[in-house]
């Protein structure tokens, strides 16, 4: 890793060290830095911001042992994540550990999950687990979610340096359809200043884009079979409808769009990270104005800039917004929405039509304003 000096336009080794050289410790600084900050591991693993969700640490609900797993979370999916953590070196018996505890967690029913995370929300914080669980799955209701389903449990192991007998059982349980991964976690020093880099070793991430086809063809198979979870197809059967009438409305954006399983749909306004999204849910739907630049500084900006003008641009939608500027996320947003009976297929029109409707007037509210700001963001950085 080396670190660039635009003064003398070279670039500078940053020193390899290890964990135990600097002074860190496993469950102290590792196992907390990723309890606090999964987006780290989420990069590595190339799923996306926020796409694990930390239900406990140190979790020792085994009953009749005194194990302790390091760290336990929740995928997008709904799938339990059963995370290792090593520091220098992985150890020898780091895969027969995190097998017992995918073992131990496979039986975990919804309830149990829900309740584990409460106890850590408690501990660590505050807040509700089931509501956190359906805001992270873009569930309404928890009687909504899946948790924990079938046999699809994960393991993850972390540590600075593998060994062969770890890399050749994790290869080996990856040929038998069990998603185990490797994450090389490495420190580096340059001066005073500390840094770690994280990188899936295994699978390589040309492997992993190759599995992740693999994945998305066999479910597509199994959705010819009708496999595919009922709320699902209702959001595909939604969507369908929904983008006819878009289009139909001469709304350009939405041309190339294609309908998903997922609870949203996107369309660009012109400008990097900035979204107008529907969203699609059993007892409501939304358009909201996303500011999701790669910045989070920018988002925050825009959204000052816009809120500082609310009353205006509530009277260009002709309703009250929600203004969510989320000051624990990169994005913030500006939300219209209305209740509904979603999943009742014959008030589908009706709900359609609302959504183009305030789209169209979130749409001449906000995106040029927009536009026009995003070329006034401060140069070198937004305090």
């Amino acid at each position: 890793m080396f670190q660039i000096d635009r003064s003398a336009n070279r670039l500078r080794k940053l020193e390899r060290t290890s964990f135990s050289e600097v002074g860190f410790r496993e469950r102290e600084h590792l196992q907390e830095w990723l309890a606090t900050m999964p987006d780290a591991l989420c990069e590595a693993m190339s799923e996306g911001e926020d796409g694990l969700l930390i239900i406990q640490k140190e979790f020792d609900g085994f009953d009749g042992t005194r194990e302790r797993l390091d760290l336990l979370a929740l995928d997008k999916s709904g799938q339990l994540v059963v995370i290792e953590n090593k520091l220098d070196d992985s150890g020898r018996d780091v895969v027969w550990q995190a097998l017992k505890y995918a073992a131990y967690c496979s039986s975990l029913k919804k309830a149990e999950i829900v309740g584990i995370f409460q106890q850590y929300l408690d501990r660590h914080g505050s807040g509700d687990a089931a509501s956190t669980i359906c805001e992270f799955l873009g569930e309404d209701t928890l009687d909504q979610v899946v948790l924990n389903d079938g046999t699809d449990q994960r393991i993850v192991f972390i540590a600075a340096n593998f060994r062969r007998e770890v890399t050749a059982t994790v290869l080996w349980l990856r040929e038998h359809q069990i998603d185990a991964r490797c994450i090389k976690v490495m420190p580096y020093k340059f001066e005073e200043e500390l840094f770690i880099d994280l990188q899936q070793v295994i699978p390589t991430p040309e492997a992993a884009d190759y599995m992740i086809r693999m994945a998305e063809k066999d479910s597509e198979e199994k959705n010819a079979k009708g496999a595919q979870r009922w709320s699902h197809q209702m959001r595909m059967e939604f969507w369908e409808q929904a983008l006819e009438g878009l289009r139909g409305a001469g709304l350009e954006r939405w041309q190339n769009i294609t309908p998903s399983k997922d609870h949203w749909a996107n369309s660009s306004i012109g400008v990097s990270g900035c979204t107008l999204t529907l969203i699609f849910l059993r007892h409501e739907v939304r358009v909201e104005f996303q500011l999701n630049r790669s910045s989070r500084e920018e988002n925050k900006w825009l959204f000052d800039q816009l809120a500082s003008e609310k009353e205006r641009y509530e009277e260009a939608v002709g309703e009250p917004l929600e203004w969510r500027r989320i000051d624990d996320k990169k994005v913030s947003m500006m939300v219209c929405k209305t209740p509904v009976q979603g999943y009742s297929k014959e008030h589908w029109p009706e709900m359609i039509k609302w959504l183009i409707e305030h789209y169209q007037k979130m749409d001449a509210a906000f995106s040029e304003p927009v536009r026009s700001l995003a070329t006034k963001i401060p140069q070198g950085g937004v305090s």
